[in-house]
């Protein structure tokens, strides 16, 4: 299962990236008694650094807030409740970006500490804001370390792991490419430590993928697999990014653009960012039902959403969190920010926003869901 270094996709792909998104999960982090390991944290560091001593721009993802603060509060294992999760990550997320801090400044690089949650993603003014600040931090030569707000997120609001994330982030900062990094060097088409099993090394569309089996979950300290992985590579590629998936051992290599890991090829693409962010950020908080002419209007025609289209309402939802557009059939066909609480909505179906707002008053002029909220799915 040995690598071969050289150009190909991998090279052609780093060498001329001006800014890449890297990724780093917890256990490529830690050592065997669950502390930070300060080598394994130099050793990653030294190859972004000297990624960037080439000229090019750098945001961290990176996971281990949890696993950090597993010892100082006597955890033997990642807590399961989310009370104890957080308290873990208020502890960790400080040891953290101290641990970055201190590396990258014997590159006389400096570090900034970006922490998000879904809602930052999801509402136009967070996200708006979160763009702007990773890019100010660019350009001020700063390196943001990213990862989800652990200590304030609640389940509702999470990413669920920071690979999904790092892909947001990717198309967030218009990244050149998405490098996750794990303690698995590359996607085989087997258990990886089954004899014969062989690495994958370009992903080109699906086909590449068949047949594969990919078992294995998180480790101790961790949320993520290669299934995650994975489904991250295809938010990247999806969006036009590239993503290469191999292990934080390699990061030298593979910011060398050595032929290392499994590539995934993106097409020439890049949708608007706030819908692909609307589409793999966002949890819907409830559903709403259209009849055949509103599928159409929002499907085909591309279409805000108006009230006299919607036929039923379901689930609890405050004005501006995301809900599902469901067709009659059950198709779900779209997700997008609501305008109206799910409290408001019955009332309003099937009425036109003249009459609601000659009756209710001028707010109720507007449309459910503006079309520029909405993605279709």
């Amino acid at each position: 299962m040995s690598h071969t270094g050289g150009r190909g996709p991998v090279h052609d792909t780093i060498t001329a990236a001006g800014r890449l998104v890297v990724k780093v999960g917890s256990s490529s982090l830690t050592g065997s008694d669950g502390d930070l390991d300060p080598g394994a944290i130099g050793r990653l560091v030294d190859a972004l650094a000297a990624r960037r001593a080439d000229g090019c721009q750098v945001v961290l993802v990176s996971s281990g807030a949890i696993a950090a603060g597993l010892n100082p509060l006597s955890l033997p294992k990642r807590p399961r409740d989310l009370a104890t999760q957080q308290a873990a990550a208020a502890v960790g997320q400080g040891a953290l970006v101290a641990a970055y801090t201190a590396a990258f400044a014997r590159h006389g690089a400096r570090v900034g500490q970006v922490l998000l949650t879904e809602m930052d993603v999801t509402r136009r003014s967070h996200y708006v804001n979160a763009r702007r600040t990773l890019v100010r931090l660019l350009h001020l030569g700063v390196v943001p370390v990213v990862n989800e707000n652990d200590s304030v997120a609640t389940h509702e609001i999470r990413f669920g792991d920071n690979d999904r994330l790092a892909a947001l982030v990717a198309h967030l900062v218009k990244a050149d490419a998405l490098v996750l990094l794990s303690d698995v060097d590359a996607v085989y088409d087997g258990p990886p430590s089954r004899p014969g099993a062989r690495r994958i090394p370009v992903v080109r569309d699906e086909r590449d993928l068949e047949g594969v089996v990919v078992a294995g979950s998180a480790s101790k300290v961790g949320t993520g697999g290669m299934t995650t992985k994975i489904e991250a590579a295809r938010i990247a590629t999806g969006a036009g990014i590239p993503a290469i998936v191999t292990s934080a051992e390699r990061a030298a290599e593979v910011l060398a653009g050595e032929d290392v890991g499994t590539y995934f090829a993106a097409p020439d693409l890049r949708p608007r960012g706030r819908l692909l962010w609307l589409r793999h950020a966002s949890a819907a908080q409830g559903r709403l039902v259209l009849d055949a002419g509103a599928v159409d209007a929002v499907v085909r025609r591309r279409t805000s959403l108006l009230p006299a289209g919607i036929l039923a309402v379901s689930g609890h939802f405050a004005e501006g969190e995301a809900v599902d557009l469901v067709a009659e059939d059950g198709h779900v066909v779209g997700r997008g920010l609501v305008n109206y609480a799910s409290s408001e909505l019955p009332a309003m179906l099937g009425r036109s926003t003249q009459d609601l707002g000659a009756e209710l008053g001028e707010q109720y002029r507007r449309v459910v869901i503006h079309r520029d909220d909405l993605a279709l799915l």
